[in-house]
């Protein structure tokens, strides 16, 4: 364990924005890099805190387990425990839109419906320009332009690393258990990608990764 990290924030799984009480936006994630984050990094005697969007996963055992199902709850979580964490891994995919207005009754199927939206609140970047001492590292997913996207999030956020997603139907699918590969990109901006893994094994690499940062002292 690194001397500068004790603490542990994890989000993981996605968000739902709700259209009404029974309809939703939301994404393809399952939870499954999270978790198994949350696992690894409570097998090496961290003392971690795991906010979940909605997933059809076990909490995993020694863990502070915190669900939650909108962007504003976990926005709302997540500026709670950040001041007493020493790392906050975001690994949650948050829906980047809700709707303008959620009807309290379920929308008829027969009416027509038009949906306006607006943008959800950019958690990491926030979080992140308050970090002070803390280690904060995001996760990305892109369909094309992987390293040039990622490495523009990781400077626009003032992140201390960012674990880069490639999505292609045909050839790789980050989400569920599957084996992936990943590209993760420090502030030196060198992308070091790892060959496909489980996610077991992502998260022990990302776990070493955070372990080699250099303490910078207490905020």
């Amino acid at each position: 364990m690194a001397a500068h990290v004790k603490k542990i924030l994890i989000t993981a799984g996605p968000t739902r924005e709700m259209l009404d009480p029974v309809r939703f936006l939301s994404n393809l994630s399952t939870g499954e890099m999270g978790y198994a984050i949350a696992r690894a990094a409570a097998r090496r005697k961290y003392r971690v805190t795991l906010v979940s969007g909605p997933t059809a996963l076990k909490p995993p055992q020694g863990v502070r387990f915190i669900p939650i199902i909108t962007a504003q709850q976990l926005e709302k979580a997540c500026s709670e425990l950040f001041p007493e964490q020493d790392c906050l891994i975001m690994a949650a995919a948050v829906c980047d839109f809700t709707p303008e207005v959620s009807r309290r009754q379920k929308i008829p199927s027969a009416a027509g419906y038009a949906l306006r939206l607006k943008r959800t609140p950019d958690i990491l970047a926030s979080l992140a320009k308050r970090k002070g001492r803390r280690v904060v590292i995001g996760f990305c997913l892109e369909t094309k332009n992987l390293i040039s996207r990622a490495k523009e999030k990781l400077r626009r956020k003032a992140l201390d690393g960012i674990v880069a997603n490639f999505y292609d139907p045909k050839r790789q699918i980050p989400f569920g258990d599957r084996r992936t590969k990943v590209v993760m990109i420090g502030a030196d901006l060198r992308p070091q990608e790892l060959p496909k893994l489980a996610k077991e094994q992502v998260a022990e690499r990302l776990l070493d990764w955070i372990e080699s940062f250099p303490s910078r002292g207490k905020s």
